[in-house]
């Protein structure tokens, strides 16, 4: 039986053999461990002061154009969507929401009707931001960024790609506003053309023909209506198990006209975009 002993001296005799010319063998030197840059080029770097030097310019730029707005849609007190009476000035606090160059803040007037307790900014209504948001066009971009990478990427992407920071949650929180939002829309859309009384779409410069491409998946839904929280250094607890199977079929469809086809390989068409 060989023994551990035993394998090491043989080991150590195969390192001390020598070769033909009585000189014995050197091993090669192992391989050197390639490094990344350890800092940016020089362009890179001009290219990010650059950034950093316009991206408050254009925050103040854009803080002007908000203290300066005007509309004569805020020279008459807003009406409760409730009951219908105008409402009473309430009072006039700071605001503030997360746009592309940082945070834009101003004093938005507040209105209240006394019988439905209902608050209305006629300000914020008419820029159509919300306060301690996101601004639209951020949301977008953040959306996008989701869509192709997770989460906890995408806010790693939007510092790197737009300069803003912003934690995996509110990228998630986004993503969800926007998608209920074009859910929402969607199922409204269904309703109107579904109503005979609905006005059809005009039919003067229709195309002769369109390619339809429908197909399916199932999606995993978000079952449980609360997060597991993690009590100190103690492991999470097991989630609980989740009544059916948790999935839902979803329908998706493309709708194009035959020369938007993709030819993915010679002869052979898509009706993928």
């Amino acid at each position: 039986m060989w023994t551990c002993k035993r394998v090491t001296e043989i080991s150590v005799m195969a390192k001390k053999r020598k070769d033909g010319s009585g000189q014995a063998q050197t091993a090669a030197p192992p391989p050197l461990r390639p490094h990344l840059a350890e800092s940016d080029s020089r362009f890179m770097q001009m290219e990010r002061e650059v950034e950093l030097e316009f991206r408050p310019r254009m925050l103040q730029a854009l803080q002007v154009k908000v203290d300066n707005f005007k509309d004569t849609a805020l020279d008459v007190a807003p009406s409760c969507p409730v009951c219908g009476q105008a409402m009473g000035h309430h009072d006039t606090r700071p605001v503030w929401w997360l746009t592309r160059f940082g945070k834009i803040r101003t004093r938005a007037p507040r209105y209240r009707c006394k019988r439905c307790k209902r608050d209305r900014r006629p300000l914020l209504e008419v820029l159509g931001v919300e306060a301690g948001r996101i601004s639209g066009s951020l949301a977008r971009l953040l959306v996008v960024l989701s869509v192709v990478a997770p989460f906890e990427l995408a806010a790693q992407l939007a510092w790197l790609l737009l300069g803003v920071k912003i934690s995996a949650m509110g990228v998630w929180r986004a993503t969800q506003r926007l998608g209920e939002a074009a859910a929402r829309y969607s199922e409204e859309l269904s309703q109107y053309h579904a109503d005979d009384r609905s006005e059809g779409a005009p039919t003067q410069n229709a195309p002769a023909a369109v390619v339809l491409s429908v197909d399916g998946c199932m999606l995993g839904m978000q079952v449980r209506t609360e997060r597991r929280r993690r009590n100190g250094d103690e492991p999470l607890p097991p989630l609980p198990e989740v009544e059916g199977n948790g999935f839902q079929d979803v329908k998706t469809g493309v709708l194009l006209l035959p020369d938007e086809r993709v030819e993915t390989s010679p002869g052979r068409r898509s009706n993928a975009l």
